[in-house]
């Protein structure tokens, strides 16, 4: 019976033992690719744009109304302003990081005795708003529209330097000379290469990063033109309001706002006054030449108002940028913002809208 009893005791013992050499402790092994052994939940992770590199943002608006005649007998005369907007982001080595290009073209005739002809309510669309209806494509020789064809450009200047950009080939009209890049562009880059560089020149850390998607908006009218008269000369100007607006994901990571107004004056004899061949600068450009701060209640200037919305707005979604409460005079409401705005805000609202499509 002791004998029995010893031996079944030794066969519990021996089931313990193996009981214990088969037990497995759980133990948690840090990702080789991670900086820590922290665990991370994938669904409340968020996908980010860009690699994190940031970049400068830059806006260059430049206008020209040398197009423009007078008028004759027999003749409308014609008051053009030709608008150039180039917006980039770049790296601090001088690499383009993104580029759009696009440009507004608004005419507006008038007769002999100064009076103007156009419909001065219809909308004032950019080339690359135009889309297919610009109607270059039945003239180009290689088939393609002016959007298409920036575009085309846009693209060849990304990832390069400025320096690569200024060596890029250019016959005497100023066109493509290397074969690769003339075969999707045939209209003269000369001047939209002058324009890159200086969006680039003007371009400063807003808060884009590498990879962020860049937009470039405008909004033009023609409504604050107005007939000569006997005491009076007459004036067809070009308003235009432009933004270029960074976004990663849903959220406005930049944006520079400027604004131009074009100008050709004439009499009541349908002949220009203005002179043609004169700068048209931007209101960033002409800073404090713009002349509003004598008239600001917070001695601010027109360049110094927008760049502040541009900084309120950084960081928001264009839903939070529409829902930004105005006074009865189309100022901020709110007080923060107003302390350091003052003009009318809601056309920058309609861009940001705008830009987010």
């Amino acid at each position: 019976m002791k004998k029995m009893l010893a031996l079944l005791l030794a066969a519990l013992l021996t089931v313990a033992v193996l009981s214990g050499c088969c037990s497995t402790a759980v133990v948690a092994v840090p990702d080789p690719n991670s900086g820590s052994g922290a665990q991370t939940n994938p669904d409340t992770e968020k996908p980010q744009t860009g690699n994190g590199e940031a970049v400068k943002t830059g806006l260059y608006l430049s206008a020209s109304v040398s197009g423009s005649k007078s008028a004759q007998e027999t003749e409308a005369g014609k008051a053009q302003a030709d608008i150039q907007l180039i917006a980039v982001t770049i790296t601090d080595d001088g690499v383009i990081d993104s580029c759009v290009i696009d440009a507004i073209q608004s005419k507006a005739d008038f007769d002999s005795n100064g009076t103007l002809t156009s419909d001065l309510s219809a909308p004032v669309l950019s080339k690359n708003e135009l889309g297919d209806n610009y109607g270059m494509k039945k003239a180009s020789s290689i088939g393609k529209e002016w959007y298409e064809q920036v575009q085309a450009l846009a693209d060849y200047v990304e990832g390069k330097t400025l320096e690569e950009i200024r060596g890029i080939a250019i016959t005497e009209d100023g066109k493509a000379a290397d074969a690769d890049l003339a075969s999707s562009v045939t209209v003269s880059i000369a001047g939209y290469l002058d324009g890159i560089e200086q969006a680039a020149a003007n371009a400063v850390h807003l808060g884009a990063s590498q990879g962020d998607r860049l937009v470039l908006v405008s909004s033009t009218s023609l409504a604050n033109s107005k007939n000569a008269s006997a005491q009076e000369q007459g004036v067809a100007e070009t308003y235009s309001t432009v933004a270029a607006v960074t976004f990663n994901g849903d959220v406005i990571s930049s944006s520079v706002i400027d604004g131009i107004q074009a100008k050709v004056q004439f009499g009541a004899d349908g002949q220009i006054t203005t002179d043609l061949a004169a700068a048209q600068p931007s209101k960033n450009t002409l800073k404090e030449n713009y002349g509003m701060k004598q008239y600001s209640g917070i001695g601010k200037e027109w360049y110094e108002q927008a760049a502040a919305f541009c900084d309120y707005i950084q960081g928001k979604t264009p839903a939070e940028v529409a829902g930004i409460a105005l006074n009865d005079k189309g100022g901020a409401a709110d007080a923060d913002l107003a302390a350091s705005v003052t003009i009318s805000i809601g056309e920058f609202q309609s861009l940001i809208a705008k830009a987010a499509g």
